[in-house]
């Protein structure tokens, strides 16, 4: 089979693989029939995921039909129409019992970073139970694409903020992640969504869909962000912030428009440390939320987005057959055409 491989070197190559076997029970083989590329996939081509293995096919935000199950899988069956979560998880270690599947003991991010991901004609999926959702039949692949990771992300981000009726709620960066989170506090029902985003096409885009009441210009200086918020929020600041651009500059901005006591949320990856300057946070007494989402229970999920509650359509800005990815990638992170998501389809 065909599938795009990295080197842990920043080189990418189409190259034929076998196709992947059952290891486990609780395996099964998927043949993928729409894929996407995520910034996280840029970030393992740059060297800037540690845990990131060489040798690897990229790739772990995907839709496709179960080939074959192993012994182990109960829920699903050869044939099934399935949305592939993000993260590996056995759903019985400590961490997921309590919902932490981000940090499951036998898994985390395995696809596309320690085992061979999507960004190929059929994949290998550990824990079949818990990796897949169900799609309806009301719902197409594109429909369901981004529900196993960035809109998981937003989701995740959103529950965790607390968001309350009411709030005024703070989200750093429209980008795909962005907009996906945006869509999901817009569920909790707060008082108004405010986006910061420097790049005017995605700022427009979240103003146009309705995703976001009010549009900040993150080139502004961070003096005169905050003096926007500040006014938006009756003074306060932000009540919820949600950090989903993964700049140094964002991250300074993410505690610096929180109100006290203001849950802030780290949805983004950065590529570099980042320093909490305690001395000028002091009193403030922010609550910080970090890390990779942990995607789990996303049958909820699936359901807004057969109702039409959640629309994802508006991410798509280009489609490629697989046979096409290399260009792919490089329209993706060029953002050519002002491109937010692209599809991979299948080889031809």
């Amino acid at each position: 089979m065909k599938a795009l491989v990295h080197d842990g070197s920043g080189n990418i190559a189409l190259q034929d693989r076998p196709y992947p076997a059952l290891q486990l029970p609780t395996d099964a083989v998927v043949r993928v029939t729409r894929s996407t590329i995520c910034t996280s996939d840029l970030h393992i081509m740059r060297g800037a995921v540690p845990r990131a293995l060489p040798n690897t096919v990229l790739g772990h935000e995907f839709v496709g039909v179960a080939e074959e199950v192993g012994s182990g899988v109960a829920r699903f069956a050869p044939g099934d129409r399935v949305a592939v979560n993000c993260e590996t998880f056995c759903g019985t270690c400590f961490f997921c019992k309590r919902g932490g599947v981000n940090n499951c003991e036998r898994g985390g991010w395995e696809l596309g970073c320690r085992i061979d991901g999507c960004q190929a004609e059929y994949v290998r999926v550990p824990f079949a139970d818990n990796a897949f959702t169900r799609i309806p039949d009301s719902v197409s692949d594109e429909d369901a694409l981004f529900l196993g990771d960035i809109l998981a992300t937003g989701w995740w981000g959103a529950r965790i903020a607390e968001i309350d009726r009411g709030f005024a709620v703070a989200v750093i960066g429209a980008g795909p992640v962005g907009l996906a989170t945006m869509m999901c506090a817009r569920l909790a029902d707060p008082g108004c969504i405010i986006a910061v985003e420097r790049d005017r096409h995605r700022a427009e885009l979240a103003a146009n869909l309705g995703l976001a009441d009010h549009v900040i210009d993150g080139s502004l200086s961070l003096e005169e962000i905050e003096r926007q918020v500040r006014e938006l929020s009756e003074g306060r600041g932000a009540d919820a912030v949600i950090e989903a651009a993964g700049s140094d500059a964002t991250f300074e901005m993410a505690w610096r428009i929180a109100r006290p006591n203001a849950v802030v949320v780290v949805s983004a990856m950065y590529e570099r440390d980042q320093v909490l300057p305690l001395p000028r946070m002091y009193g403030k007494n922010l609550v910080f939320k970090t890390g990779g989402v942990d995607a789990s229970g996303l049958d909820e999920l699936m359901a807004l987005i057969e109702s039409g509650e959640i629309d994802t359509s508006c991410l798509i800005s280009k489609r490629y057959p697989l046979n096409d990815i290399l260009e792919a990638y490089r329209a993706f992170e060029a953002r050519e055409d002002d491109c937010l998501k692209v599809v991979i389809t299948p080889w031809k």
